[in-house]
């Protein structure tokens, strides 16, 4: 009888420090991503981006403070990014951002960035003499 006593005190505490379906669906999620094209508007920037290993065409939409961020500010083609933040309908809610190297990315993004990059250069190559 002792023993059953503490095993459900033992599984009571062990359940109420278990995070409840509401704190589950608020916490950020970190995400990698590739600028697929030049944006136009700072506020929703195309990109491929990386989410539990499964790659997918997004949106990085950021709020008025993630605008003021420099990383956000000098934002260009092929950028590789590591991001925080919270997927939504429209896309992916940045709340903090870094620009990182290109060989940090998982390999899911790499082949993608480096294809980018190659694309890039050859598209620039021709006024180069």
């Amino acid at each position: 009888m002792k023993h059953t006593a503490i095993l459900i005190g033992c599984l009571l505490l062990v359940a109420s420090a278990m995070p409840t379906p509401s704190a589950l669906a608020d916490e950020e999620l970190i995400a990698f991503a590739v600028v697929t094209e030049l944006p136009k508007d700072k506020r929703r920037v195309p990109a491929k981006v990386s989410l539990d290993g499964s790659v997918s065409d997004m949106m990085l939409l950021a709020s008025d403070e993630m605008l003021s961020n420099l990383a956000w500010k000098q934002l260009e083609t092929c950028h590789a990014l590591k991001l925080a933040g919270h997927k939504t309908s429209e896309g992916f809610l940045v709340r903090t951002v870094r620009a990182i190297d290109g060989a940090m990315l998982p390999m899911t993004l790499q082949g993608i960035e480096g294809d980018c990059l190659l694309k890039k250069a050859l598209e620039v190559a021709p006024f180069v003499d």
